[in-house]
């Protein structure tokens, strides 16, 4: 049997096959294609202190109050677009989002990128690998 034959006979097993390849490499080649890098915290870090970068906590505000990082923004996900012109000032800046474990930090860095901010990131692990890293917070 040639290729082709053996294709058209087990389509349902080649359709799942591709299904599963589409998502394991869903995460990476979307955050890719929205221009958004991931950091660690120590780079983080980096960039906060040889930067002056600006830090945006997405997180609700229960989350927020439990602890963030030192002189970061807080604007929790859903208000982002709201806050767009006032960010806009920052559009040159590096921008550090940051959540709880990164994936709301994800969708925030690519609303800044699609607004034309050319720096930002999303913080890998959010604030549980800042925690994880041993790296302070700082309450209230």
């Amino acid at each position: 049997m040639n290729l082709y034959t053996e294709l058209t006979m087990h389509w349902p097993l080649l359709l799942v096959a591709i299904g599963f390849l589409l998502l394991l490499f869903k995460g990476p080649l979307s955050r890719k294609l929205a221009g958004v890098q991931e950091i660690s915290p120590q780079q983080a870090v980096q960039l906060i202190n040889q930067e002056d970068a600006l830090v945006i906590d997405v997180r609700e505000q229960h989350e927020w109050s439990k602890g963030h990082l030192a002189n970061a923004k807080h604007i929790p996900i859903g208000d982002l677009q709201k806050y767009l012109q006032d960010l806009h000032k920052h559009k040159e800046r590096h921008v550090i989002c940051q959540c709880a474990s990164g994936m709301r930090s994800l969708r925030a860095a690519g609303i800044l990128h699609r607004a034309g901010f050319s720096r930002v990131y999303s913080l890998k692990g959010g604030i549980q690998a800042w925690r994880s890293a041993g790296l302070p917070v700082h309450k209230g």
